[in-house]
């Protein structure tokens, strides 16, 4: 959001703050006067408008561990999750066999998203500028961008669910839009608190979810049914939709690796790797199990329990409200349950202003809180456009995220183990921001178009299903996380290996 540190090697003098504390007269210009008051709300409040700046050593907080456990239990417990879990009886499979997939397919996501965490207290870079060590500068603008678009969707869906749950609160006096636009607004304030203002927040807010969603399954996990729903399928057509449903699992776990160490850098380097890892592992998977396992529970239920069938086509909030009772209570917890998609929507939000800032050097220059009004109205028209089709948004806009998050981690993990031998000494943390000591990005950039002509031929969405996905089944089988994954892989190395040979870097 600030100007970046290597700018000082290039002529641009330091920002003098006690200048800029003492000195009464405004800058002029419009973007000027934005980044005179954001620094100064940045001394009083610490909004970091500094966030881009890779944070050192010995600038780094002691926060523990565990913290990094309860944020993405914040983040992950909640309505949207919740939702997700009805996807398993939309595929015509039943809770025995959704319970299993959830179950793996969240653990395996979490996986990708944990070994990218163990990156970020190491280098003290935003996920997006360790791309560039393996992408290369000018390419990882790409991933850049698909993160931007990324956090857009995440914020919509759950502006969405949000929306659906204020409309059954207010029996229907606050329209789903409306309520959209007010989780928009709401999440937009959050977002200008910073980081230790989010990390503040998420460490506390699972607590109440948790609540919640345990009163709920007291409330309706006895009514769950394992026999086979309505819309059962078998033979090769049940292969595909499982395989389709481990895909959407997996890419909401797995969609947080591209953001993951942007929560991070303010740890001290040398916090352990495995427990790095197992926190944010773990603080991904077992909240969204819980999520999405009783949103299984009660979509088992549907076919035999006409009132929860009835109340479920007026959307989430009002199935909620029918399971829960007596009806003021129910109230009551869904309008708490709409602060755990204000959490998301402030994690989406802080990381995609930060990715539109990494986008290109220009875009650094624009003030964060120009980038997060940007963000919010982009989320805004997203959320009241896809308002009536939750499920389809989220099958699809799920998926979509695994697919490049998994060539994404591929080349990362390739870059980390193999050509700097797992050592973060090989790299130039001090070069982040300077192209000329960067990769060219030759091979990051064929690789991860590789892995896409996998995700096209392997994928399974509303309205295109990939010509090798087709083959299985009569709606298709989402291979393209697998194919991406190979794809992905196979290529990479040997390119980046000519890439060193011949460009040498």
């Amino acid at each position: 959001m600030a100007m970046d540190t290597d700018m000082e090697k290039k002529g641009e003098p330091e920002l003098n703050i006690s200048a800029v504390e003492q000195d009464p007269v405004k800058p002029r210009g419009f973007f000027a006067k934005v980044r005179y008051y954001e620094e100064m709300l940045d001394r009083k409040m610490g909004i970091e408008s500094h966030s881009l700046d890779r944070v050192h050593p010995e600038n780094r907080q002691s926060p523990s561990p565990v913290v990094m456990a309860l944020m993405w239990a914040s983040a992950t417990m909640n309505i949207s999750c919740f939702s997700t879990g009805f996807l398993g009886r939309q595929f015509g499979l039943s809770l025995g066999q959704t319970i299993p997939i959830v179950m793996f397919s969240t653990l395996l996501g979490a996986m990708v998203t944990g070994w990218c965490a163990t990156m970020g207290p190491g280098t003290g870079l935003r996920q997006v500028a360790i791309a560039r060590y393996s992408f290369g500068y000018y390419p990882s603008s790409i991933i850049a961008l698909l993160n931007v678009i990324e956090q857009l969707g995440w914020a919509s869906v759950n502006c969405i669910t949000g929306g659906l749950a204020l409309s059954a609160v207010s029996d229907g006096h606050v329209s789903i839009a409306v309520g959209v636009v007010i989780i928009a607004c709401v999440s937009l304030l959050f977002s200008f608190i910073g980081l230790r203002g989010v990390l503040l927040y998420e460490k506390y807010a699972w607590i109440l979810f948790f609540v919640i969603f345990i009163i709920i399954y007291g409330e309706a996990a006895h009514r769950a049914d394992l026999s086979p729903p309505s819309t059962a399928v078998t033979g090769l057509t049940r292969s595909g939709n499982v395989l389709s449903l481990i895909s959407v699992v997996y890419g909401s776990s797995a969609s947080w690796s591209s953001i993951v160490s942007d929560f991070y850098v303010h740890y001290p380097v040398n916090t352990p790797k495995t427990k790095i890892f197992l926190y944010t592992t773990l603080g991904i998977t077992i909240p969204t199990c819980i999520g999405m396992l009783l949103g299984a529970c009660i979509s088992s239920a549907l076919d035999t329990n006409p009132e929860w069938s009835a109340a479920y086509d007026g959307g989430i909030g009002e199935i909620l409200r029918e399971i829960i009772y007596p009806d003021g209570f129910a109230k009551f917890l869904l309008v708490l349950l709409v602060l755990s998609g204000i959490g998301v929507n402030v994690i989406a939000i802080y990381s995609g202003a930060l990715s539109a800032q990494l986008f290109a050097t220009p875009c650094a220059k624009l003030p964060r809180v120009i980038w997060s009004f940007l963000v919010f109205a982009c989320v805004l028209a997203l959320g009241i456009a896809g308002r009536n089709q939750l499920l389809a948004v989220l099958e699809n806009f799920l998926s979509l995220l695994g697919y490049w998050n998994t060539s994404f981690f591929a080349i990362l993990f390739i870059e980390h183990y193999y050509f700097r031998k797992g050592n973060l000494a090989n790299y130039d943390l001090d070069a982040w921001n300077t192209p000329a000591r960067m990769p060219i990005g030759y091979a990051g950039l064929a690789a991860f178009l590789c892995g896409a002509a996998g995700w096209i031929v392997g994928m399974v969405e509303t309205y295109y299903v990939g010509a090798l996905a087709a083959m299985i089944g009569d709606s298709g089988g989402d291979i393209a996380n697998e194919l991406a994954l190979v794809f992905t892989s196979v290529s990479y190395l040997p390119l980046r290996i000519l890439e060193l040979k011949y460009v040498g870097r």
